[in-house]
């Protein structure tokens, strides 16, 4: 009993999940996004000037963006969990034995009665950082945060988001012909994608060829949809 409420306590999780998810968030929106937008730019115009411009001014907004959106999200979930958790530890002290029985209820649906149970939530009760935990856990399902910084959430995701959107840039920057450097965009954008979902596998539930190969798709499909806009638009526009 002893040694299982230690291990509940202290036993470790790696970080990297989040931040990955963090990377390819950014990283998969900045380049499915600039990549449909170059292919509807130059497929109106064959300016390279005027695609780069487009493709740039793209990569710096949506990154100013992604950052934005990581750092209100990220921020609005701290806060919730604060909130939450403050409630609870003011139920934990004002309305005691409501909460205590509130545990007790938990692990009596679990299958514990009697002494069992009783040693089992007496323990609880000894440690409130273990009680209030349980009670966020256990009763309100929200697992600890394991240190959220928004702004750290903004950086990571802004950067990654610039990463991403150079990628498609980079045929045109060295002045590929414009229909070479469409294809070679698609291509190395597909590339890049399946990478990134063959190291999301690692950390995540499926075989990394289907998860990069799913990755890829979904981004292509997306920068699909941004090229017939921009084509669209660019046609109607001429």
């Amino acid at each position: 009993m002893k040694h299982a409420f230690r291990a509940f306590r202290s036993e470790p999780h790696s970080r990297a999940g989040g931040k990955l998810y963090e990377v390819i968030l950014g990283g998969q929106d900045g380049m499915v996004n600039v990549l449909g937008l170059i292919l509807g730019v130059a497929s109106a115009t064959a300016d390279l000037r005027l695609i780069l411009i487009s493709g740039l001014a793209a990569t710096f907004a949506e990154s100013v963006s992604m950052a934005a959106v990581a750092y209100t999200s990220t921020k609005a979930e701290v806060d919730y969990y604060k909130k939450i958790e403050a409630q609870e530890k003011w139920e934990m002290k004002n309305k005691t034995e409501a909460e205590k029985e509130e545990i007790r209820d938990i692990y009596r649906k679990k299958g514990f009665s009697g002494k069992l149970l009783n040693a089992v939530a007496n323990k609880i009760f000894s440690n409130k950082k273990i009680w209030l935990q349980d009670m966020m856990v256990q009763e309100l399902n929200l697992p600890p945060l394991q240190k959220k910084n928004p702004l750290s959430s903004a950086l990571i995701v802004g950067v990654s988001a610039i990463i991403g959107s150079v990628i498609p840039l980079i045929p045109f920057v060295l002045g590929i012909p414009i229909a070479g450097a469409m294809v070679s965009a698609v291509i190395i954008s597909a590339i890049a994608l399946f990478i990134a979902g063959a190291i999301e596998s690692r950390y995540t539930i499926g075989n990394w060829k289907k998860k990069g190969a799913e990755l890829a798709l979904i981004g292509m499909g997306a920068a699909v949809v941004g090229f017939l806009i921009g084509k669209l638009l660019g046609s109607a526009a001429i």
